[in-house]
């Protein structure tokens, strides 16, 4: 399973708030690190 995935199925079982966050923080990371390596960010190709 991709670390990706494990985060999306932690968020969805997960209940205690500030663990969710460190999750979506994580999420995030993630996302914008893809991004810079693509060349895609803020909605320029």
């Amino acid at each position: 399973m991709s670390i990706d995935r494990f985060i999306l199925k932690k968020l969805d079982s997960c209940q205690e708030e500030h663990t969710r966050a460190n999750l979506v923080q994580l999420f995030k990371i993630r996302i914008q690190k893809a991004e810079r390596a693509t060349g895609f960010h803020m909605g320029r190709h």
